[in-house]
């Protein structure tokens, strides 16, 4: 659903009104099993499972927001100009890609290290958009740990980094869903105000003298 007649400041209420949660835990769930999976498997085998794995968040998440109440695919769903900034934002982020491929073609233990900042990218313009902190804690946290882990595990450097990963997104769908709840809170309590004076409206005009 296209909402061109609706401003800016009306659009972004209509984005910060969504609950966030489906791609974070597609992404929670992608990093757990290569976390988990990784020691059993050759430097070859990682490989693949970074890429694919990573590439699968996007429609794991997209199925989860079926579950989650999102429903990114609805006909329903209310598109806003925001959206749009996200999804740009996502490229760019993608589109870095071409530095960290060839560079993971001369050292390929950069890979998880490249694979895990660049996709955190896209978090940014997500807590503009929102007016929330979450985004910007998320990439920074996960950037700064990510190249930690990576200087302080050379041995086990995807499951260091996946556990990183893994707990910013933990930390991240937590702060995301205690403001999804406070934003229905807040509604539900404008709405039984709005509610309210309209019934004491009513009320004033059904016991109003009528006039002779």
């Amino acid at each position: 659903m296209k909402t061109q007649t609706l401003t800016l400041e009306q659009q972004r209420d209509i984005m910060k009104q969504r609950r966030f949660i489906a791609m974070p835990l597609a992404g929670t769930l992608v990093w757990a099993a290569i976390g988990f999976a990784s020691p059993f498997f050759n430097e070859a085998i990682q490989t693949w499972m970074l890429y694919l794995g990573t590439g699968a968040i996007f429609y794991i998440g997209s199925g989860l927001s079926y579950l989650t109440g999102e429903r990114f695919f609805s006909k329903d769903r209310q598109n806003t100009e925001f959206d749009t900034l996200f999804f740009i934002g996502m490229a760019m982020a993608l589109l870095v890609f071409a530095i960290a491929l060839p560079v993971a073609a001369i050292d390929h233990t950069t890979l998880p290290l490249s694979i895990g900042i660049l996709t955190g990218l896209m978090w940014m313009p997500l807590s503009w958009a929102i007016q929330h902190w979450v985004g910007y804690f998320h990439t920074v946290a996960r950037t700064l740990g990510i190249l930690i882990a990576w200087y302080v595990f050379p041995e086990a450097r995807i499951e260091a980094i996946s556990a990183v990963i893994v707990a910013v997104y933990l930390i991240s769908l937590v702060a995301l869903e205690v403001r999804y709840r406070a934003i229905n809170r807040t509604t539900l309590k404008v709405s039984r105000a709005s509610a309210n004076a309209g019934v004491s409206m009513s009320a004033r005009s059904t016991t109003s003298p009528i006039p002779q």
